[in-house]
């Protein structure tokens, strides 16, 4: 069992940190939720990460801060998503599965992150506060209409168009205005873009390369300045996936 208690590093209150999912709780009960929900806080460094085993009886991992990478590969091709602050991660190493295929999951921390463990002792302090429950669904469905849009985007011909499209569509999230564009703040090097957008690296170098010639993307110390306008036909998870 976790101690309880405010000095504890290893403890953390996910309500207090995601005002979004607290806003689940009826306000009048709010702040009783805020203080009462306590989870294990679990940090990871920058670099590869195994990932963390899940049990039955837990929901998953809730980040509370950072930048994520999940790769998922066959014959070491991978695909990719950026994750961060809000998602809710479960390892499905033990679980079965339905696929005939080797198919491999990879993790990569981009950002030092910070993450809830939303465990058996937090399932039952949950109980208490039933809407959490649905609002913690509605992440989980949300983010496979996020990879929806994803793959609308790699189906474009040109590898060029699916880059200009991915940094629009993750400028959503991870954008910030300022007077010359729009900075994504995500460091994304050239191979997990590849990942990102179903291509070769050397492709999307190239492809990175002639964006920055038009003059409508280009790194930067942190990240990447997008310029002009998004794309028209930009995919939104919308159109990107059926409602649920």
């Amino acid at each position: 069992m976790i101690p309880i208690g405010r000095a504890n590093a290893n403890v953390c209150y996910p309500l207090q940190e995601d005002v979004e999912l607290a806003e689940a709780i009826d306000p009048d009960r709010r702040e009783a939720a805020a203080d009462a929900l306590a989870a294990r806080a679990i940090e990871v460094p920058a670099g590869a990460w195994q990932g963390y085993p899940a049990a039955a009886s837990q929901l998953g991992l809730l980040v509370l801060e950072g930048v994520l990478v999940h790769r998922v590969g066959i014959e070491e091709r991978y695909s990719a998503e950026v994750l961060g602050d809000g998602d809710v991660l479960r390892s499905l190493r033990d679980e079965p599965t339905s696929s005939t295929l080797p198919v491999c999951d990879r993790w990569l921390v981009l950002e030092p992150s910070r993450l809830a463990l939303l465990d058996e002792r937090f399932v039952r302090q949950m109980t208490a506060f039933p809407q959490l429950a649905g609002r913690l669904f509605a992440r989980s469905v949300l983010r496979t209409r996020q990879l929806a849009v994803t793959m609308a985007i790699v189906h474009q011909a040109r590898v060029d168009v699916r880059l200009h499209m991915l940094f629009w569509h993750l400028a959503g999230r991870w954008g910030r205005v300022r007077a010359d564009g729009v900075v994504v703040r995500l460091r994304l090097t050239h191979t997990i873009l590849a990942e990102l957008v179903a291509a070769r690296r050397p492709t999307v170098t190239s492809a990175l390369t002639e964006l920055a010639r038009r003059g409508v993307l280009r790194p930067t110390a942190d990240g990447w300045l997008l310029s002009g306008t998004p794309p028209a036909d930009l995919p939104t998870a919308e159109t990107a996936a059926p409602t649920v």
